[in-house]
């Protein structure tokens, strides 16, 4: 998220003089910015105090939280955040702490009676839950992200392997349809329950549970799914919605109330939800509707080479 971020910015507002962070002092990230400081841990008791000095020393005007864990701790903090003399691209914290269980959210759209929701079950065997959920069933992290942790299972050898942790842990759904029919849509709300601009792709993950392809295309039923998400949750800012159909309806996979990884990609196609996070948080200036191209994105590995030196 954060490289993507920084090379959109980059590329689109050079004057911006731009602040990176990372735990690891070797991150290639800091290659497009013109500032590098190296993070402590997110969950640290000192990383408030750490970041309050980041902003101060450069009198940071925006801060742009790039990975799940960094948007939870500013969140939890945003009562010392509000001492800070800055801005922070945050979402709306009832959003936030839904999206952080999946069990928080299928109860949320269970209330609501959306099609949207996935039937999921804290308990059972796997006699019970074969039969409600069809094989394979899935079994879900209730707190993770990028599909990490997912179990597909097929038989008892499989359900046996993770049962112990169903409830706290695990959640257990059908499966729904295949690998080629999930969707990634990016919108950008304005806190009241209004889609600003969006943008849709159809998606195939690589083994570590990112965007390896991405193929823009619109669905209007999809669509109308999205806006009346939306207008439950009332996103503010940058937010990304994932899908899946079933045949009937678009199925939620989940909500992350953030810039999504595919933000570079969004960018090539038209939609620089990077920038329109600065034009908000900054000026107050909410996006309209960018004209979307058509066509696909693949990503992969390149090289940054550094010469007569082994540093940045």
């Amino acid at each position: 998220m954060g490289y993507g971020l920084l090379r959109s910015l980059k590329a689109s507002k050079p004057e911006l003089r731009l602040v990176g962070t990372d735990i690891y002092p070797d991150a290639v990230g800091q290659a497009w910015c013109h500032v590098f400081e190296q993070a402590p841990m997110t969950a640290s008791q000192n990383y408030i105090e750490w970041l309050r000095g980041v902003v101060a020393e450069h009198h940071v005007d925006l801060v742009i939280p790039g990975i799940e864990q960094d948007v939870h701790r500013l969140s939890d903090d945003r009562e010392q955040l509000s001492t800070f003399d800055c801005s922070f691209a945050l979402n709306n914290a009832l959003l936030i702490n839904l999206s952080r269980d999946k069990w928080a959210m299928h109860q949320a759209l269970l209330d609501l009676g959306d099609a949207s929701r996935i039937p999921s079950y804290l308990s059972g065997d796997f006699s019970s839950l074969s039969t409600l959920l069809g094989l394979p069933f899935i079994l879900k992290p209730r707190r993770s992200y990028a599909s990490k942790g997912l179990v597909r299972v097929r038989d008892t050898s499989d359900f046996a392997k993770q049962s112990s942790h169903l409830g706290e842990h695990l959640m257990a759904q059908p499966l729904i349809g295949s690998d080629e029919e999930e969707f990634t849509v990016g919108v950008f709300g304005d806190g009241q329950g209004q889609v600003c601009a969006s943008i849709s792709m159809q998606r195939r993950l690589a083994q570590d549970g990112s965007t390896a392809k991405a193929w823009i295309k619109n669905h209007a039923s999809l669509d109308d799914a999205v806006v009346r998400l939306c207008s439950y949750f009332k996103p503010i800012g940058p937010t990304n919605l994932q899908f899946r159909f079933d045949g009937l309806d678009w199925k939620l996979l989940e909500i992350n109330p953030r810039i999504s990884s595919t933000t570079s990609i969004r960018t090539a196609f038209g939609y620089n939800e990077a920038l329109m996070t600065v034009e908000f948080y900054l000026k107050g200036k909410l996006p309209s509707q960018p004209e979307i191209k058509e066509g696909f994105a693949i990503r992969f590995i390149e090289d940054y080479v550094v010469y007569d030196r082994d540093h940045f």
